[in-house]
């Protein structure tokens, strides 16, 4: 039976306080005012004291408003009906659908038993050579996109939730514009991959308690499909907005600030939805990707400072790239060795001649003189630059791999890159050796 009480204490914000016996943490309530009935959940316990966030809102409620508790946390539907839907952060359709009424799951709950898990094993393809190549994706992988305002991260997202080799993908959006929302929606519909994705959007105009739920939606949903034997790519943008709501409602509870107001539990907030990323020992995977934002491009913000230190690396977007130096996948060497023979070699390779090309532009700026090494590294940058690093650039792996070698045949002859003659014999480009052979017979 539902416990109901007739009057409230106080109202501050949008959180409301009733004296109440029995209730659980995150406990569901509706409240039932003269403006009608309202969804709220409890989000502190302090004895007797009940605190609740209304998520519409407490404008219009009285003190004699009558709160009926639920007995049970925020559920979800769950079945093979929400693919290819789109819902808001309360799980309620966005998309003028027909409401889900079956099958309710908690949301929210622990993180799966280490028993249960296995080492990572398996790579994530994007088509994105940046990724693929130099910082692999992998399986039940927790990764962080740390990004400034204005860069393109939503719209890399968009790019690997139509790429990514998976079964499903969940989109979590918070505090997302409208606008950015409808991109994603019309991105998925038009390329045909909105069929294998399920979307729980919270826009910057929706009740603020609605984007505390959206990650762990998406994430109690992955888990089902995960169970059900299918490998699941979670994307969530933006967890900067979700420690926003969470500072937002402790400042509403008064409770006392840490770091630039954020409060003291975000660290363990924050690891309670990167570590629900799993690889079962006997069904699916689920994989989380995540932008957090740094305001200022700040990297000691509270937000990515915490995020650092729960993660398995980072990616870094710079100037609509993702940067090679400072992106990390800690995870790559696990599945690197096992793609193609040469995949670490061109790793690495590129990536020092990269260096090597960022210090002659340096040289540059300053006016040194440039040596033929120097114009060979200046082409080289230029090149890699456009057809790798470029995020418009969709090659599958063994593709882009091909794509390095080509880019190092073009400026460099083979004993210039370092890579061992056994690679060099068998992966080489044999028609730009041979051109580059002609072109210095011709100026001999």
């Amino acid at each position: 039976m539902h416990k109901v009480y007739h009057q409230i204490d106080n109202i501050a914000g949008n959180v409301v306080n009733v004296k109440a016996h029995g209730i659980r943490y995150r406990e569901l309530a509706e409240i039932t005012s003269r403006r009608g009935t309202s969804l709220a959940q409890v989000i502190r316990l302090q004895g007797d004291s009940v605190s609740l966030q209304v998520f519409a809102g407490a404008r219009g409620i009285a003190t004699d408003a009558h709160v009926r508790f639920l007995g049970h946390a925020m559920q979800v539907p769950f079945s093979e009906a929400l693919l290819g839907r789109v819902f808001t952060g309360s799980a309620m359709p966005r998309d003028k659908g027909p409401a889900l009424k079956d099958n309710f799951i908690e949301i929210g709950g622990p993180s799966v038993n280490p028993a249960k898990r296995i080492i990572p094993r398996r790579m994530v393809r994007t088509g994105i050579p940046m990724i693929d190549v130099f910082n692999t994706l992998v399986e039940s992988q927790k990764l962080p996109i740390f990004a400034r305002a204005g860069e393109p991260y939503n719209s890399l997202l968009a790019r690997i939730a139509l790429q990514a080799e998976v079964d499903v993908i969940i989109l979590g959006g918070m505090g997302l514009k409208h606008d950015d929302y409808l991109s994603f929606r019309d991105t998925l519909e038009e390329h045909g991959a909105l069929w294998r994705a399920v979307m729980f959007v919270h826009t910057a105009a929706d009740p603020v308690v609605e984007c505390l739920l959206v990650p762990d939606i998406c994430l109690a949903v992955a888990e089902q499909f995960a169970l059900a034997n299918k490998r699941v790519l979670v994307l969530l943008t933006d967890m900067t907005n979700f420690s926003d709501a969470l500072k937002e409602i402790a400042i509403t509870m008064e409770q006392v600030p840490s770091n630039r107001g954020y409060p003291g539990d975000l660290y363990s907030q924050l690891a309670a939805r990167y570590e629900k990323a799993v690889d079962f020992d006997t069904a699916g995977s689920i994989t989380v990707l995540a932008v957090t934002t740094m305001p200022g491009d700040d990297v000691t913000h509270p937000v990515p400072d915490n995020t650092g230190y729960i993660t398995e690396g980072q990616f870094y977007l710079r100037g609509g790239r993702i940067e090679p130096f400072g992106s990390l996948s800690r995870l790559k060497q696990l599945v690197n060795g096992k793609t193609r023979e040469d995949h670490r070699t061109i790793m690495n390779s590129m990536i020092q001649l990269y260096a090597g090309y960022r210090e002659t532009l340096e040289k540059q700026s300053m006016g040194f003189r440039m040596s033929s090494w120097d114009q060979k590294l200046l082409k080289y940058g230029a090149m890699f630059e456009k057809e790798m690093m470029d995020l418009s650039v969709n090659v599958p792996l063994e593709g882009a791999l091909d794509l390095g070698w080509r880019i190092l045949a073009g400026c460099f002859d083979p004993v210039e890159t370092g890579i061992p003659s056994k690679l060099i014999e068998k992966f080489w480009p044999k028609q730009v050796s041979g051109a580059r052979a002609e072109a210095g017979r011709s100026q001999a």
